[in-house]
């Protein structure tokens, strides 16, 4: 178990390396006693700061979802991190390449919350009773730390999140059978890779009800208006400047975005 100096001091390592683009080594290489409880408090500090400098706290993305995921990782359950405000970027949008430092890109859905949900019991139809809103989104996630890395250092670098894309067609979670939602996902006008939703916990919605009863036993809760990226469709896609990736969701429609 670190102490909160440890902790303090590896979040202003982690903000330091994506602030200047300069990769640190894993937490767990410097400090061996990291813990999953010990990455989540890094995560807490990091949070904290980014608010601290004005950014507004949006939501949730989750990670490690899928079975094939949590085994190349080594993780035995799903992981959490934060969304800000300044990191959601609309359908279309262009960002710069160089503000990241090993950017890579998912399918996802995004859940909106349309009312408050805690736990301590939280279940698939309990999401779906409180999201408001369904629309297909575009992860991009980052390492801020050397590679490899174990899942206590993903989950200390905010579970990888560094920005998201949304757009397509929004609908209200009866409207589709969101367990089925299938996606491909091209760059450069060729198809890389394809999935559905399924692959995360059997339904995205399982996925946020395993957060929610993460957050009661830490004392919170999604929030109406929250956002919540539910998990991966597909293996990350490694991106660099003049790629343009488009994602196809059938009758959810297509969303796209350039790296420049």
């Amino acid at each position: 178990m670190l102490t909160e100096e440890e902790c303090r001091r590896c979040a202003e390592e982690l903000l330091r390396a994506a602030r200047e683009r300069v990769p640190i080594a894993p937490p767990s290489r410097t400090y061996r006693e990291l813990e999953v409880a010990d990455a989540y408090r890094i995560q807490d500090f990091l949070a904290r700061e980014h608010v601290a400098q004005g950014a507004r706290a949006v939501g949730y993305k989750i990670g490690f979802t899928s079975h094939v995921l949590r085994k190349a990782a080594g993780a035995l359950e799903p992981a959490y991190g934060r969304i800000f405000g300044e990191a959601l970027h609309p359908d279309g949008a262009q960002l710069q390449a160089q503000r990241f430092l090993k950017p890579r890109v998912e399918l996802e859905l995004a859940f909106v919350m349309g009312a408050d949900l805690e736990g301590p019991e939280a279940h698939l139809y309990d999401v779906m009773r409180a999201t408001e809103l369904v629309l297909p989104a575009l992860e991009i996630i980052d390492s801020r730390t050397e590679l490899p890395r174990t899942v206590c250092d993903t989950i200390a670098d905010n579970t990888a999140f560094a920005a998201m894309v949304v757009g397509g067609r929004t609908v209200r979670p009866t409207e589709v059978d969101v367990r089925w939602v299938g996606a491909t996902l091209g760059r450069n006008g060729v198809i890389e890779d394809s999935g559905v939703s399924a692959v995360v916990m059997g339904h995205p919605a399982a996925g946020i009800a395993w957060l929610v009863n993460q957050l009661h036993a830490l004392g919170g809760r999604l929030r109406q208006g929250d956002i919540v990226l539910s998990g991966t469709f597909i293996r990350p896609l490694e991106v660099q400047a003049g790629d343009v990736i488009h994602a196809d969701y059938g009758p959810l429609g297509g969303l796209s975005v350039a790296f420049v």
